[in-house]
């Protein structure tokens, strides 16, 4: 990246043909490396949610647990609003058939309401665990956080897979 608007440091090289430049205004953000970024820090959270999972039933990071409790839900409230309101929308437009792109982002608008449920729920749990609870059934809480972790993983790999694709077939390179 080089050329075109900048977004935390990094340049678009393609806002003359990318189907979400409408949103890359002067001083607001790249979509495409912004939902990148978003994917990377969510899949971190994963891979610490799969620490503590592993650690069950003695070996819980009680601050890891207060660090995951107060980020979870605004992390993903961000996240799914930042994707619905820019990118589904130009990816609606660029899906063909049509239908396909509806279909789709009916469905990922879905898992986004089920997620911050899930994740509200989570950080409930966390802080009371990171506030010293004991955890009174180490495999319900493990299956707790192994659902909402292979879940996340895998909305994560549809947008990678179905949707930023469908963003990226017009631009060259």
């Amino acid at each position: 990246m080089t050329a075109g608007k900048e977004s935390g440091g990094l340049l678009c090289d393609t806002p003359g043909i990318c189907p979400v430049a409408t949103v890359c205004l002067p001083g607001r953000s790249v979509p495409c490396l912004d939902m990148g970024r978003a994917h990377d820090e969510k899949l971190r959270l994963c891979d610490e949610l799969e620490r503590i999972a592993d650690g069950l039933p003695r070996k819980v990071d009680r601050h890891l647990c207060l660090t995951i409790a107060a980020r979870i839900v605004p992390l993903l409230k961000e996240s799914h609003a930042y994707e619905e309101e820019h990118v589904f929308p130009a990816f609606a437009a660029a899906a063909t058939p049509p239908s396909v792109g509806d279909a789709s982002i009916r469905r990922l608008k879905a898992e986004h309401i089920e997620d911050e449920c899930a994740a509200q729920d989570l950080a409930d749990v966390l802080f009371a665990i990171g506030h010293g609870s004991p955890i009174d059934n180490p495999e319900a809480l493990g299956f707790m956080l192994r659902a909402f972790f292979e879940a996340m993983r895998r909305h994560i790999a549809f947008e990678r897979e179905h949707v930023m694709p469908v963003l990226a077939r017009d631009i060259p390179g």
